[in-house]
């Protein structure tokens, strides 16, 4: 948009991001994040051989082969890709109307 302003009405780019209210420095910003596709693929892969690990697993297999990541980025990866795993539900008892009904005390004590 700044760039757009610059070419059309031949002004420099601080007048332009003046008039949009927009920081220079935001302009001028490039990320400088590695690509990640590699990690995306190793993650994967260890994900799909050993189907229960969790990401701080994965994590340590990373590091053993000497990917050196750190532990958030794994997880966020490996959340990205959607690979986590399905929360255990726990085993609930024996519903009440399968139980047998409770005897009625006679005396104290007598349950």
């Amino acid at each position: 948009m700044v760039k757009g302003m610059c070419c059309d009405w031949a002004i420099s780019i601080r007048r332009a991001c003046g008039a949009l209210n927009f920081d220079r420095s935001t302009h001028h910003y490039t990320s400088r994040r590695a690509d990640q596709a590699g990690l995306e693929r190793r993650i994967r892969e260890i994900c799909e051989i050993r189907v229960r690990y969790g990401y701080r697993r994965v994590h340590v297999l990373l590091e053993r082969e000497g990917w050196g990541t750190n532990i958030k980025r794994t997880y966020r990866i490996y959340r990205d890709l959607g690979l986590q795993l399905r929360n255990k539900t726990p085993k609930r008892g024996v519903k009440a109307k399968l139980r047998e009904d409770r005897h009625m005390a006679v005396g104290p004590n007598d349950v």
